[in-house]
C-alpha cells in the first residue's frame, strides 16, 4: 500500500480550502482518507496553515511520501528541512 500525504479540496467554487490527509494513493483526491494532520487556506493573506507536526513527522517516519505542495507545506512549518 502506497501511502501518500496529500491535499483534500474543501470549500466553494472558486474558494479552495484544503485538508491535508494521509491517504492511500488508490484512493480518490477528495475520497476515502486514513487521518487527517492539518488544513490549508491559500485564500488569506498571507495563507495559512495548520498541521499537526508530531502526526506529519509520525507518517514521514513510517514511509508516508507527501506530493511536491505538500512537501513545500511542510519545509515552511519545519518538519522536513
Amino acid at each position: 500500500m502506497a501511502v501518500r500525504i496529500r491535499l483534500k479540496r474543501i470549500g466553494a467554487k472558486k474558494n479552495p480550502h484544503y485538508r491535508i490527509v494521509v491517504a492511500d494513493s488508490r484512493f480518490p483526491r477528495d475520497g476515502r482518507f486514513i487521518e487527517e494532520i492539518g488544513t490549508y487556506n491559500p485564500q488569506t493573506e498571507p495563507p495559512t496553515m495548520n498541521i499537526d507536526t508530531e502526526k506529519a513527522a509520525k507518517w514521514i517516519k513510517n514511509g508516508a511520501q507527501p506530493t511536491d505542495t505538500v512537501r513545500a507545506l511542510l519545509k515552511k512549518a519545519g518538519v522536513i528541512q
